[in-house]
C-alpha cells in the first residue's frame, strides 16, 4: 500500500463531470474538504491487506511533521521548521482520496502499465478500511469517491510530503505467523 501524503493548509475534492464527449471537467460537487492536516493520496496495489492499511493509517496518523512553534533564541520568533507535532496535536483532519495509478510502471515503452494496482471491488474495501481505520483513532476523515474521476485542489504547507509504502515499511510476520 502505498501513500503520498502532504500537509496542507486546506484541501478538497471535487466530482469531474464528464460532458457529451467524453471530456472531464471540474464544477462536479464538492466530495470532501479540510482545513489544516493532511492530504492522502492511496494507493493498493496486488498482495496488500488489512494489516497493510493498519500499519500505514496508525503512521499516518502518528507523523510528527507539524511545526512545533518553538521560539528561537537566536531568531527571537518560530522559525517553523521544527517537525515535532502531530496531526492529533495541532487538531488537523485528513483528506483521503484513492488513486490506483501510484502503481503505474511507466519503466517500458510510454503508456503505463497498472497491473501491479489491485482489482477495484478488493481495493475499495481495503481503502474503506483505511479510512475506518483512521476515524477508529479519532481522526476527522473527509474522502473523495472511491473509481471516480477527480479534481484535487490543495495548498501544500511547507511545503511538506512524504511518500510511504507499506512494503518497504512494514515489519513482515514471520513464517507461519498471521
Amino acid at each position: 500500500m502505498r501513500a503520498v501524503v502532504q500537509r496542507v493548509s486546506r484541501a478538497m475534492v471535487r466530482e469531474q463531470i464528464s460532458t457529451s464527449a467524453g471530456v472531464y471537467q471540474d464544477g462536479g460537487a464538492v466530495l470532501g474538504q479540510i482545513e489544516r492536516g493532511l492530504c492522502v493520496l492511496l494507493g493498493i496495489g496486488q498482495g496488500d491487506e488489512r494489516a497493510d492499511a493498519d500499519w500505514l493509517a496508525d503512521k499516518v496518523a502518528g507523523l510528527r511533521i507539524f511545526p512545533d512553534g518553538a521560539v528561537s533564541a537566536e531568531a527571537g520568533a518560530s522559525s517553523g521548521k521544527d517537525m515535532n507535532r502531530s496531526l492529533t496535536e495541532v487538531g488537523g483532519s485528513l483528506l483521503v482520496i484513492s488513486q490506483f495509478t501510484l502503481y503505474g510502471d511507466a519503466s517500458k515503452g510510454r503508456r503505463p502499465s497498472f497491473v501491479a494496482a489491485l482489482a477495484p471491488d478488493q481495493a475499495e474495501a481495503l481503502y474503506e478500511h483505511f479510512v475506518a481505520t483512521l476515524r477508529r483513532l479519532g481522526h476527522r476523515v473527509a474522502t473523495g469517491r472511491f473509481g471516480a474521476m477527480m479534481a484535487v485542489e490543495l495548498v501544500n504547507d511547507g511545503p511538506v510530503t512524504l511518500i510511504l509504502d507499506s512494503a518497504t515499511g512494514r515489519p513482515k510476520p514471520a513464517r507461519g505467523e498471521p
